[in-house]
């Protein structure tokens, strides 16, 4: 930015956003765009500052906390449509509205913290999404890993765990308990609340495939084990591997049965054959059971079959 007063204001800006002062933000973006009016990074900040402000004048009228602080944060999915409209986002003006819109959610959610609500696990979820938010990652994956211990099949919240261990650079289990999650149940998983470059490149590559966004979470750990991203393998417990056999004989019927359904029950399917077949191959099982296993596939999607083959 050229002009030094305009940037001067713009900084003391994203600093009052990050205290929650958002109605002095958009007072010094405003004077800032008096002194360089063609500047694009003023526009988009103050574009961004009143979408949210239009947004926060409706808290007043939720009397529950939990629901103020929820609202906020369920805004995020609609920002995002929003900032569709920009082919370049400026890093600071984001970071600041993100800091605005979780410390200000946080603030909401931790009010309600107390000895009686220890193992609400919706609400521990929240804080730790805030305090990821916000840049506090080691206070987010306290609440993070509480939230998982009072909810363990949770896939949302299995995928927050390995998104704060990403950002804190612990790759090998971030990876793990990505697959974990995104075989728990991908429809459950909100991608776009997750941070980790490693997710949201994978995320872009699988859109960009052509599939909708519905069918997006199921192809995720499909291309994810193709692409090498889900490479963390692990042997199952003998009931694991019971209930992931009858998961994949529900999940057959069911393809059989629903033509229409097979958008959603083809790449799930094809996840859970993928689970079987190290499976088998980790317990040494009878390499019969993986050609038959590999039949399958070849019949469900010859062309994922032979990525997996090549």
């Amino acid at each position: 930015m050229e002009n030094g007063q305009a940037a001067g204001l713009l900084k003391k800006a994203y600093d009052k956003l990050k205290e929650s002062d958002a109605e002095t933000a958009r007072m010094l973006i405003e004077q800032a765009m008096d002194i360089d009016f063609d500047n694009e990074e003023i526009k988009q900040a103050l574009k961004c500052v009143n979408w949210w402000l239009e947004q926060t004048r409706r808290i007043d009228d939720i009397k529950n906390p939990f629901e103020k602080g929820s609202y906020l944060i369920s805004m995020l999915k609609q920002y995002h449509v929003f900032l569709g409209q920009y082919r370049i986002l400026y890093d600071h003006c984001q970071y600041a509205v993100r800091y605005y819109v979780f410390s200000k959610a946080l603030i909401f959610f931790e009010g309600l913290l107390n000895s009686l609500n220890q193992n609400d696990h919706g609400l521990i979820l929240l804080i730790g999404r805030c305090y990821k938010g916000i840049g506090n990652y080691d206070a987010s994956l306290k609440y993070l890993e509480q939230a998982i211990r009072i909810k363990r099949d949770d896939a949302q919240t299995l995928a927050e765990v390995a998104d704060i261990n990403d950002l804190l650079s612990q790759t090998k289990t971030a990876k793990a308990l990505f697959r974990e999650a995104f075989f728990l149940d991908p429809s459950k998983i909100d991608v776009l609340s997750l941070d980790s470059a490693l997710i949201q490149k994978l995320r872009n590559e699988v859109l960009a495939l052509g599939f909708n966004e519905v069918e997006l979470c199921e192809w995720i750990p499909v291309y994810g084990y193709l692409w090498g991203v889900f490479s963390i393998k692990r042997e199952l417990k003998q009931t694991e591997a019971g209930r992931l056999k009858q998961s994949i004989f529900s999940l057959e019927a069911e393809y059989d049965a629903n033509p229409s359904k097979r958008g959603i029950l083809k790449p799930r399917l094809l996840n859970h054959y993928f689970w079987l077949i190290d499976h088998y191959e980790i317990s040494r099982e009878d390499p019969s059971l993986i050609e038959e296993t590999l039949l399958k596939i070849k019949v469900t999607d010859p062309v994922i079959y032979k990525i997996y083959t090549g």
